[in-house]
């Protein structure tokens, strides 16, 4: 599972991006526009408030479970989340959680 957590961490970057890039190459960084498109109609609305939502609560949940689980460079996650989103985010703390499990259980394995 560990690798392909961090697949799709990489597949949660490139694609959003490939999407993104396009319209802000059109476009520049014009903050107004991207509200205005965001808001453009109730279904990109409804879309944009899940994603923002769903952000808001793998922040919470990253920063709570790595605490508990001691995840090494689980703010990487946090990361990906704010600068590419949950796609992103995700996968690459399970990718970063699986991996500290598999540290331990090899560590206390061979004891």
């Amino acid at each position: 599972m560990k690798y392909f957590y961090l697949a799709a961490a990489l597949l949660g970057s490139i694609i959003p991006y490939g999407a993104f890039l396009p319209w802000l190459i059109e476009n520049g960084a014009n903050l107004s526009l991207f509200a205005e498109m965001v808001s453009a109609n109730p279904i990109s609305l409804f879309a944009w408030l899940d994603v923002l939502i769903a952000a808001i609560t793998l922040l919470v949940f990253i920063s709570v479970d790595a605490k508990t689980n001691k995840v090494a460079y689980w703010y990487l996650a946090l990361v990906g989340t704010l600068c590419v989103g949950v796609s992103c985010g995700l996968p690459l703390y399970l990718y970063l959680r699986t991996r500290e499990k598999n540290t331990r259980l090899t560590h206390t394995e061979s004891f």
